[in-house]
């Protein structure tokens, strides 16, 4: 049988971004590849988020090149982001889920929209007016936005910075269903437990500059810099 081609591996080789004379990332080269979630830390300012911005599409990059394993149009319709604060439509909440999948031409849109909000905890909620919910259900409903359209890739930006500890783990947990249906996480966060809860390769950003890139286990456990070692101390300042 013909193995459908995927949007990973991503290389990424020099990467740069400058916006206002100031170059928030510095030349960056890793790959991701599919499997196990990917969690980039950081301290503020880093460039996290940009960096997600930059793999999403959303900025071009100022230098730099990434090689995606599909065409680009054709990997980033593969690929869903959720941001910390996300945006919700004047609409109920069946109709916030509803709207990406009619815009995709999906195929069953309603039930698939139903069925994204019965695995976040939402159903009971459809036709409630978005903008009505917490926070921590504003952002359930963003991930069953992002998990009906079954991306390869999801990218979150500090997707729980924002929550309570309980909303908080809601959301992880969610996340680790999206990422046992087979698609690909990469998250920012600067919560170190968050980080050993969830990744499975994790990522260090200083200074605009990719640190170390290890799997999650050895990553905590034997950092590969004396800054990755410094950062998990909470001894690191930049």
């Amino acid at each position: 049988m013909r193995q459908e081609a995927t949007a990973l591996p991503l290389r990424v080789d020099g990467l740069r971004f400058a916006a206002g004379g100031v170059e928030i990332l510095r030349g960056l080269d890793f790959a991701l590849v599919a499997g196990a979630p990917t969690v980039i830390m950081g301290p503020n300012g880093a460039g996290k988020s940009v960096l997600l911005r930059l793999l999403h599409g959303l900025l071009e990059p100022t230098g730099g090149t990434l090689h995606w394993s599909l065409p680009r149009d054709e990997a980033r319709r593969r690929q869903a982001m959720v941001f910390q604060r996300p945006v919700m439509l004047r609409r109920s909440v069946l109709a916030n889920a509803l709207y990406p999948l009619r815009l995709a031409g999906a195929p069953r849109a309603e039930q698939a929209a139903r069925d994204a909000l019965e695995r976040v905890g939402l159903a009971a909620l459809a036709d409630r007016p978005a903008r009505k919910l917490s926070g921590g259900e504003q952002q359930r409903l963003a991930l069953a936005r992002a998990w009906a359209l079954r991306p390869e890739i999801l990218f979150l930006d500090e997707p729980t910075a924002a929550l309570d500890p309980a909303a908080t783990r809601q959301v992880e947990e969610i996340i680790g269903a999206i990422a046992a249906s087979g698609t690909k996480i990469v998250m920012t966060t600067h919560h170190l437990g968050q980080a050993r809860r969830i990744a499975g390769e994790a990522m260090l950003l200083l200074d605009g500059r990719l640190n170390a890139q290890a799997p999650a286990a050895s990553f905590f456990d034997a950092p590969p810099t004396p800054e990755a070692a410094a950062f998990l101390r909470g001894d690191l300042l930049w």
